[in-house]
C-alpha cells in the first residue's frame, strides 16, 4: 500500500510552492534507476536535511538544558541517530508516500530503517529549501519534546559505568540473525573482559546492542 507524495503535504500541514522538492525527497536511488526518463534522487536532500536537523536538535538542546557538552552530544547522537528517525518517520507513516523502485519495493523498502529514516532528512530539507528554516524547524520539533525519542544512549552509559575500570573493556558481538532481509531480528551479547553481561534483540545491530547495553546496566545495579 502505497500514497502519492503530494498527499504528504496534509501529514505535514504545510503545502509546497516547489511541489518536485516534496517529489525529490520521497525519491529513492532505486525508482531514479529504474527511471526510463532522468529521474532525481533524494540523497542530496538527506545530506543537508541531516545538518538542518542537527542544528535544531543542537539549539534545542542547548537552551533547554545547562547539561555539560559531553552529556548533550550524548542526547543529540540519540536524537539524530537511524533508530530515532525511523521512529519519527513511523509517526507519519512516511514510508508509505516514498518513491521506490521495483526490487526495493519487493524488498520490503518501506519498512527499512536506513531508506525511511534517510528519507525524513531528505524532507526535513525539502521544507527547509521550500519554507526556510522555521518551517523546517516547526516540523521537527514535535518530535524531540513530546516524549517520541529514541531510547537514552545505554552503550555510553554503560561504557561510562565500566571504565571505571581502566582494565575493563567491552565487546559486542552479533549472535544470531534471523528473518528475511525486509524484517530481519538480530541478537547480540555484549562481553566485559570475556565475561558475559547480557544479550539483547533489535531489528538493527545498533537497536540489539543498545538493548544488550540496556540489560547490562539493570545487571550491574542489581549486582
Amino acid at each position: 500500500m502505497s500514497h502519492k507524495p503530494e498527499d504528504l503535504q496534509q501529514v505535514l500541514h504545510y503545502t509546497f510552492k516547489n511541489p518536485a522538492l516534496l517529489r525529490i525527497a520521497l525519491t529513492h536511488t532505486s525508482f531514479a534507476n529504474e527511471s526510463k526518463v532522468p529521474t532525481t534522487h533524494n540523497e542530496r536532500l538527506e545530506f543537508l536535511g541531516d545538518s538542518v536537523l542537527s542544528v535544531v536538535v543542537a539549539d534545542h538542546l542547548f537552551h533547554q538544558s545547562k547539561r555539560p557538552e559531553g552529556e548533550l552530544s550524548r542526547m543529540r547522537a540519540s536524537l539524530v541517530s537511524e533508530e530515532a528517525l525511523f521512529q519519527f518517520a513511523e509517526e507519519i507513516q512516511l514510508g508509505e508516500y516514498l518513491r521506490l523502485g521495483h526490487g526495493e519495493e519487493l524488498g520490503g523498502g518501506r519498512t527499512r530503517p536506513s531508506v525511511v529514516s534517510d528519507a525524513f532528512e531528505a524532507v526535513i530539507a525539502a521544507l527547509y529549501l521550500d519554507g526556510g528554516f522555521e518551517v523546517a524547524r516547526n516540523f521537527i520539533m514535535p518530535f524531540i519534546t513530546e516524549g517520541k525519542t529514541a531510547e537514552e544512549d545505554y552503550k555510553t552509559r554503560l561504557q561510562e559505568v565500566v571504565q571505571q575500570d581502566p582494565d575493563a573493556a567491552l565487546r559486542y558481538e552479533v549472535v544470531d540473525e534471523t528473518g528475511p532481509d525486509h524484517d530481519k531480528k538480530f541478537t547480540v551479547s555484549v562481553w566485559r573482559n570475556g565475561t558475559h553481561l547480557a544479550d539483547g534483540i533489535g531489528r538493527s545491530k545498533k537497536a540489539a546492542e543498545q538493548n544488550a547495553a540496556k540489560k547490562a546496566l539493570e545487571k550491574l545495579k542489581q549486582g
